[in-house]
């Protein structure tokens, strides 16, 4: 567990193709059911500080109680996944927190040196940070707010995980 941000709640993978991405993560790795959602609605998204109008496909699965978060950008509005993959990188892109007092860690992530690669927000408060890091170039950190609604969906899709028998691997999520 991470003494500033407390336990891993995610590992987020960015991928060029989300159907052979989801193939690997149901039939070879087992893990389901995921929850696919198609053009994502991001709101106010910001790469280094200027709107980008970033089109995203996600899908979302638990294994245990780390949720696996699989990305594929569908457009090239600039990002840290365009980035991320125009650097030759595909895979681990993103492990994420998610702090009980949003602001107060991401304030202290800022004082610690961290600054913000990109952000936005899904649904209402739902408000998501990547932090840049030195340390580790092309993996960030991720802050999300799951106060509202989409943590709510967050504890659906992990009590989904917990008693998946193979049965419909990939659900579609509105």
């Amino acid at each position: 567990m991470s003494r500033l941000f407390g336990p891993v709640r995610q590992n987020g993978y960015v991928v060029r193709d989300i159907e052979a991405a989801l193939k690997h993560w149901t039939e070879v790795l087992g893990v389901g059911p995921f929850y696919r959602i198609e053009k994502v609605a991001v709101e106010d998204f910001r790469y280094k500080g200027t709107s980008s109008a970033i089109e995203l496909t996600i899908a979302l699965a638990n294994t245990g109680d780390l949720q696996i978060e699989l990305i594929e950008q569908t457009n090239d509005a600039p990002s840290m996944y365009r980035d991320f993959l125009a650097a030759g990188n595909e895979g681990l892109q993103h492990l994420a927190y998610w702090p009980a007092d949003f602001e107060q860690e991401l304030n202290h992530a800022l004082e610690s040196g961290y600054r913000i690669g990109q952000e936005g927000r899904i649904g209402e408060p739902g408000r998501f940070v990547y932090l840049e890091t030195e340390a580790h170039p092309g993996t960030v950190i991720e802050l999300s707010d799951v106060s509202g609604p989409k943590g709510k969906f967050f504890e659906h899709i992990r009590a989904k995980a917990q008693n998946w028998d193979g049965n419909h691997p990939v659900r579609i999520a509105h």
